[in-house]
């Protein structure tokens, strides 16, 4: 049987990988050859047969720091989402730092300003409805639609009403005129304890512009967030070290299921049986203690984690400088 085995040797190509993402980078390029033969020579080479070839080990390499920048991204999407939610959809260069800032505060309190009615980005419209005597009941999206040009499908709520003249009934019922009968529990029973319907009613007016109504303009989701593959030429040695030894757990995982294919080989006058299962079981922890180690990393290295250590270190420092005698001064 004639299987295909790592020959010792391999001369990295531009071409060789699946998706080529990284082909075109030297450090790539340089460290493909060797990260095969460290593969290899890990998996026993040369007092074993390795049934992998250096198109192999080169798809291993480029998965494993494809796996890198997704953990990273993943990682930087968590500390500075707030930062990029609502920006717009362009990729943020890679190894870019993002400083922190209030742009979703800001876009918050717009909110808030439309509800004050002292600002925000909803338009509002005002007319005026002429009242008919013994009618009660008024349309008023159509009365909307036929004052401010307004969209068939568009609607309105009413954030504010003016009153040419106050109605009878606030001579008895209004909270802030102190005269008539004295109920004015009565309005506390309405929720209107607060307001006088002498002066005016509050509500809300809807704007189907407004961007909130659109969940791919301000809120962007995870999966949208703008970043690309990692520049591997970047990466430094703590970064290439993890690779190393993804590419290592990557390519031993291939192997298993190469070894599972041929499950025994013939030798004269006897059988020599492959060792898939360990291949497989060992690839399997590797790759998990690997992305563990890997998250716990940008943990510790996180705003949070950094200011609480910030404020441990600022406690333990001025326990020392309590210490220290004070001088003192005799004038």
């Amino acid at each position: 049987m004639n299987i295909p085995i790592w020959t010792g040797t391999s001369t990295f190509a531009v071409g060789q990988t699946p998706f080529g993402f990284y082909d075109n980078d030297l450090d790539f390029q340089t460290d493909s050859d060797k990260v095969a033969d460290f593969c290899a020579r890990r998996l026993g080479y040369p007092l074993a047969d390795v049934e992998l070839q250096s198109g192999s080990f080169y798809t291993a390499f480029e998965e494993a720091i494809t796996i890198y920048g997704n953990e990273l991204y993943a990682y930087k999407i968590r500390e500075n989402y707030l930062s990029l939610e609502g920006a717009s959809s362009t990729t943020i260069p890679n190894g870019q730092l993002i400083s922190p800032n209030l742009a979703s505060i800001v876009r918050i309190s717009e909110q808030y300003g439309v509800e004050a009615g002292v600002g925000g980005n909803v338009t509002w419209y005002s007319g005026s409805l002429s009242l008919i005597g013994g009618q009660q009941t008024y349309n008023m999206d159509a009365w909307a639609q036929a004052n401010a040009n307004l969209a068939a499908n568009d609607s309105i709520e009413i954030k504010r009403i003016f009153y040419e003249a106050p109605p009878a009934i606030t001579r008895y019922f209004d909270p802030y005129a102190g005269t008539g009968t004295g109920m004015i529990d009565l309005m506390d029973s309405f929720g209107w304890g607060s307001y006088s319907p002498a002066i005016n009613f509050l509500m809300m007016p809807i704007n189907y512009d407004n961007p909130y109504s659109n969940g791919t303009d301000l809120i962007t989701n995870v999966a949208e967030v703008p970043f690309e593959n990692p520049n591997y030429n970047i990466i430094n040695s703590i970064g290439r070290q993890w690779i190393f030894e993804m590419t290592l757990a990557i390519a031993k995982e291939m192997l298993g299921y190469v070894r599972g294919k041929y499950s025994t080989i013939p030798i004269p006058d006897a059988d020599v049986t492959l060792n898939q299962s360990d291949l497989l079981a060992s690839a399997t922890a590797d790759r998990a203690a690997l992305i563990e180690r890997l998250r716990a990393y940008f943990d510790e290295t996180s705003r949070s984690s950094l200011l609480e250590r910030k404020a441990t270190e600022n406690d333990f420092l001025q326990q020392e400088l309590n210490k220290v005698p004070y001088t003192i001064y005799i004038g």
